[in-house]
């Protein structure tokens, strides 16, 4: 394995290896009208933006749509536009606000995918930065996030409700 990295999360498996509940969280945080409770930092036609509440790093977020869809390629082409637009808005706001210096973006599909929410396909967006990644998590069992879920989402808010979607 000379030459590759890994990354490490073991403060995931808590996560992981709990039950989940049988109510679909997505579903459940787009049908509610408090945003702030709900980390939600953005809504748009057909998909939201909300910070992710187990973060692999500060300002992790989840672009899900509206409608409860298990695979991107059942998406249709407005919904998955709008959403990748949104991942490219919401990298643009954390480098300016938090100084991210790079990004991983992406979908776990399905169970064997490590989807942790099988049957309600969302992007990542994690910010990062180098150094991000150090021996806390695999001496310590313990993850640094260097703000707080409401404090990120504070700093946040008023960039997110400055995006512009097209044909609005």
């Amino acid at each position: 394995m000379a030459n590759q990295e890994i990354l490490w999360a073991p403060w995931r498996m808590e996560y992981v290896s709990n039950p989940k509940e049988k109510k679909c969280i997505f579903c459940e945080k787009h049908g509610s009208d408090n945003d702030r409770d709900n980390l939600i930092l953005f809504r748009a036609k057909y998909s939201f933006i909300l910070l992710n509440l187990y973060p692999y790093n500060n300002g992790h977020l989840l672009i899900a749509p509206y409608e409860h869809i298990g695979t991107s390629y059942d998406l249709s082409a407005n919904v998955n536009n709008e959403m990748t637009h949104l991942a490219s808005k919401s990298m643009k706001i954390i480098k300016s606000v938090l100084s991210a210096e790079g990004f991983n973006f992406g979908a776990n599909i399905g169970t064997t995918g490590g989807a942790g929410i099988k049957d309600h396909v969302h992007f990542h967006v994690v910010p990062r930065w180098v150094g991000d990644t150090n021996f806390m998590p695999i001496v310590g069992h313990t993850k640094v996030v260097m703000d707080g879920l409401l404090e990120t989402f504070d700093s946040l808010m008023p960039h997110f409700c400055k995006i512009k979607i097209s044909g609005e």
